[in-house]
């Protein structure tokens, strides 16, 4: 049972992750400090895609799943056992991919605007 659990947990860490991955940089809008957890967060996702590094909360998920006496998830991972196909149709993933990708950049474009705009707020008014 306790592994069961350890497995559910790690699945609900490794869906916020990946929340994160998507919609972290919208966040460091208003704390500006988690900008760097954001692009570290974004660079192991896309090295993970990109790459195929595998993730270590897949290895913990199905570390927990063969000690509750489960099946390992597929081969193909976290990402296309539970959201591919079941979230979205396999033939989105690319668009899926896409969207993630725009949400990332269009986020980081929004603070690095906020970032310009509060700094020139925060200086000596112009002299007249």
């Amino acid at each position: 049972m306790l592994y069961r659990a350890v497995a559910d947990v790690t699945v609900v860490v490794h869906l916020a992750f990946i929340a994160y991955v998507v919609a972290g940089g919208f966040v460091a809008w208003r704390l500006p400090r988690t900008i760097w957890l954001h692009v570290c967060a974004v660079a192991w996702g896309f090295t993970s895609i990109v790459v195929g590094v595998d993730c270590p909360l897949t290895a913990v998920e199905n570390w927990a799943r063969v000690h509750a006496g489960i099946a390992e998830l597929p081969s193909t991972g976290f990402i296309s056992h539970y959201l591919t196909g079941v979230v979205y149709p396999e033939s989105a993933l690319g668009a899926v991919r896409l969207a993630a990708a725009f949400a990332v950049l269009v986020s980081w474009i929004g603070y690095a605007h906020l970032r310009v705009h509060s700094h020139r707020g925060a200086g000596v008014e112009p002299a007249e």
